[in-house]
This record gives C-alpha cells, structure tokens and sequence, in this order.
C-alpha cells in the first residue's frame, strides 16, 4: 500500500511514489528528491550500502516518476522538516525526457505545457485550497437545506442578453453555450425547489484580454425563494464567504501567507454597503477620481479598486456591497423597485468585482415587459413560461471560482487558477 509523504511515520517500512524533482549524486550518495500531492522528501542512497540501487537511481532523470519501498527516518542533517527515506527497493515507473520549461519561464509558455507546470509545489497547492474552497462552499450550502442541481449547458436561445454567446451546430439547427445557468437556477424556483446551488462551467464569447476574464470559467450559482428583499441574498452571500475564509484560513492560512505572501482575512463585521451614487461621491472627494456621467450607471474598473480601497479606510473591510445601479446596466430579469432602480448589487473584494446578484423579478407581466424593453421578447419565451404558472419571489447570485482563487491567492491572472486556460487566443491543451 503507498503511503503520501506527509503521512510518513519514523522508522516504518512503507512504500512512497511520485516524481523526482532533484538528483544530486556525490562521491558516497545519491540523493533524489522525490514528490507527491501532499509534500517533497529526500530518499538518500548510500554508494556503499545499497549498491544495488544505485545503478537504478542514476538511470532517472528530473520528471521520472519512480516507486520506493523503505524507510522514514529523522535526521537532523536534512531539510525539508528533519526527514530522508532509505530506500530497501526502487521501481522506475517512466522516464522522463527533459523538461521543456526553463525556470522562470512566462505563464503563456507554461500554458503549452500545462501537465508540466502543475507539477511545481505553488501550483498544487493553488488547486489543493480551490478544491477545498469549492468544498467548504459546499457545506455550507447543504447546511443551509440548499439542493445542488446540474443544469444544461446546450441551451436552443442565446442567454440573458443574446450577446456573447459561442454558436454551435446541433444537428439540422443551432444551440449555444450556456452564459450562466441563470434561466434555470431561475426555473427550478417555479419547480417548488426552493434553494438551490450550481457549479459548472460557464461560456462568455468575449475577446477580453484581461487578467480576470476568460471565454470559459468555473462559476458557483445559487438561487432561493421566499425572501423579502436583495438584502437577504447580501446576507446569504456574505455568510457563505465568511464560512469558506474561516474554514480556508484554518486548513490553508500558514501556507497561504509563506508561499503566496497574502494572509486570509475573515470577515468578523458585516459586509459594508452603499449605493452606486454615494461610492463615486466618496472615490472623488478622497481620490479625486472621476468619470463622465453617463458612465456612472456602473462602475468602471478604476472605481472598483478604489471603492475597495474605501472599504478598507472606512469600515476596515475588504469586502464592498455596492447597490442603486442604474437599469440600463442590470439584466431584464432583476426586480426594480417603484423609481426603476434595479433591485440587486456587486460585490467587491481586494480591488476586484466578484459578483452580481439581485432579486428576481417573479411576475410573469412585468417580467415580459422588462425582457421586450431589451429586444429579447422572442429570444426568452421558453424562459418566460416558467413564471407563468406561479412562482415565488426569489433572488440569488454567481461567483467566479477562478476569480475568488485568484484573489484569495494573490495571484496575477485567471491563467494561474484555472486547471487549463481557456481564452480568445488559447484552445490548447
């Protein structure tokens, strides 16, 4: 049975696996430096002692993947946490040609060889804490009495905004890929599910070469009924970021701050907000940053740096809810209220916006005239019907997995956190 290396126990024989990432051969040892998941560990040859290995061990290259029968023991002479393997037994499992990657090699040239660059301990370790970030949110869902469905991601019309959308031949017609699974995290309200959540991949056909955007990324949706205003999907929001950081900082928060130079914060306050209007107020009689009016229905990528930067100045929070946009920027679907005022928010976080979310607007009338003030009448029928036949008021919102593990990481680009990289100019691998 192979044992991880961060499972080694002292002096009991077992068995390790993984791939070498260093060979060192000197006039009495042979050190190879082996890697798993979970850690890195010397195994230590002695040229007098195991003879017999020897020849084995100077066969491997940097990337072969080797199995080891033997022991753990401590020594105070070596690094990585005061522990070396001798080996009673070495298995070459594959050797490896040399590794195409110089050191220091730019992230598009790590993307060609993607199996390659996930290899280093930093890139494991992001995708270690993306998985546990997922699993958290998770939990907190099922705590919660939430329901996880998987919607399609086929759809016969174009999305939210008809816009944007990759195109696809299915059979004698068309279909596209899915925005967001929003019509039908919306469609599962009007089934009676009453809370629900989604994780699955999400198609946005936009030629954005920035660090935060991809033709295709991760998202987690949820929806729930039954809610009173948007400030019951705020507080859902922020307690569902608040658990996840809580539970990250605990398994992941020594790592995170040594490897990734950036420490888990968990909120202990709640999220502050204010209103669209107010924020650009405050960003221009602080930092004397403007923008015309006509671009102050939304919030440009500047502002939302320096609302974070408020944030932290004026409530000592890294989080921002920022509501009152104006409806010409909101989706057909969000609930306005008696002024036309869109019924939802963004939420910032470290600079960045990480979300939209709002309630819903739940009335088939007025949804109908909302979605043909758009141009989407005919585009939306299918989903139009699902608020025919009753549904409850609802509200919910969609985060960016890739995002959120970016900027919990530190890290500079959407390159880093999604397994493979999927953008305008990029297909492979």
């Amino acid at each position: 049975m192979r044992t991880y290396i961060e499972e080694l126990k002292e002096n009991e024989k077992t068995k390790i696996a993984g791939f070498i990432t260093k060979i060192r051969d000197t006039k009495y040892m042979v050190f190879l430096i082996l890697k798993d998941v979970t850690g890195e560990i010397q195994v230590s040859f002695s040229k007098e002692e195991q003879s017999g290995l020897i020849e084995d061990a100077l066969k491997c290259t940097v990337g072969s993947v080797v199995t080891i029968e033997g022991k753990m023991v401590l020594s105070e002479y070596v690094k990585n946490g005061g522990k070396e393997f001798i080996p009673e037994n070495l298995k070459i499992e594959s050797i490896a040609a040399a590794s195409p990657l110089d050191e220091g090699a730019e992230i598009d040239s790590r993307l060609d060889y993607r199996w390659v660059d996930l290899r280093s301990t930093k890139n494991t370790l992001t995708f270690r804490i993306q998985s546990a970030l997922v699993e958290t949110m998770r939990e907190y869902m099922y705590e919660h009495k939430f329901t996880e469905i998987h919607s399609p991601k086929m759809i016969a019309a174009a999305s939210e905004s008809g816009s944007d959308v990759f195109e696809l031949t299915y059979f004698d017609g068309k279909a596209y890929l899915a925005q967001s699974p929003q019509f039908y995290k919306q469609m599962a309200m009007a089934a009676g599910f009453d809370r629900i959540f989604e994780v699955g991949p999400v198609f946005r056909a936009e030629k954005s070469f920035t660090n935060r955007h991809s033709t295709e990324f991760t998202g987690f949706d949820i929806e729930f009924s039954y809610i009173d205003s948007y400030e019951d999907v705020m507080d859902m929001e922020e307690g569902i970021l608040t658990y996840a950081l809580a539970k990250i900082k605990e398994r992941y928060g020594k790592e995170i701050e040594e490897i990734f130079g950036k420490p888990v914060i968990v909120p202990t306050e709640k999220f502050p907000r204010i209103k669209l209007k107010d924020l650009y107020e405050e960003i221009e009689k602080r930092y004397g940053y403007t923008v015309p009016e006509s671009e102050k229905n939304d919030l440009t990528s500047e502002a939302e740096k320096l609302g974070c930067k408020f944030a932290m100045e004026e409530y000592n929070s890294e989080f921002l809810f920022v509501t009152d946009f104006g409806p010409e920027k909101r989706a057909f679907y969000h609930m306005r209220d008696e002024n036309g005022t869109p019924l939802g928010y963004d939420l910032l976080w470290r600079g960045v916006e990480i979300t939209t979310g709002a309630q819903r607007e739940h009335r088939y009338d007025i949804l109908k005239k909302q979605a043909e003030e758009k141009g989407l009448g005919k585009d939306v029928e299918f989903y139009l019907e699902f608020f025919k036949y009753g549904c409850p008021p609802h509200g919910g919102f969609g985060l960016g997995i890739d995002r959120l593990t970016m900027l919990l990481l530190n890290l500079p680009s959407l390159k880093e956190t999604e397994y493979i990289f999927r953008g305008p100019n990029r297909l492979t691998p």
